[in-house]
């Protein structure tokens, strides 16, 4: 099992939704109003006069065999727009009950 932890900005909203319900992701932990900036050219989003854009993030648990499908599926997102910004990050999960 991996997480994928998935922060994009508010304008992929519906995409990510979309994206998820394509391929058969039903189990994840949505945020909304995530404040943050991009390590290397992302633009601040913060909400606030200066920066007012804002990400939300989601965070699922998945088998490994659906990881990169769904990391090309982000990939080809980010490469629509790649100003708005999405990004995904993996790890194991060890153990769940």
């Amino acid at each position: 099992m991996k997480a994928v932890f998935i922060v994009f900005n508010q304008a992929n909203t519906e995409r990510v939704e979309f994206m998820l319900d394509r391929l058969g992701i039903r189990g994840y932990t949505w945020w909304n109003d995530v404040k943050g900036r991009g390590s290397q050219t992302g633009e601040p989003r913060m909400g606030t006069h200066t920066w007012p854009e804002m990400n939300s993030a989601a965070l699922t648990i998945i088998p490994d065999e659906q990881v990169d499908e769904l990391l090309d599926k982000i990939k080809k997102m980010d490469q629509i727009n790649l100003e708005v910004g999405v990004r995904a990050f993996v790890w194991d999960i060890l153990k769940t009950i």
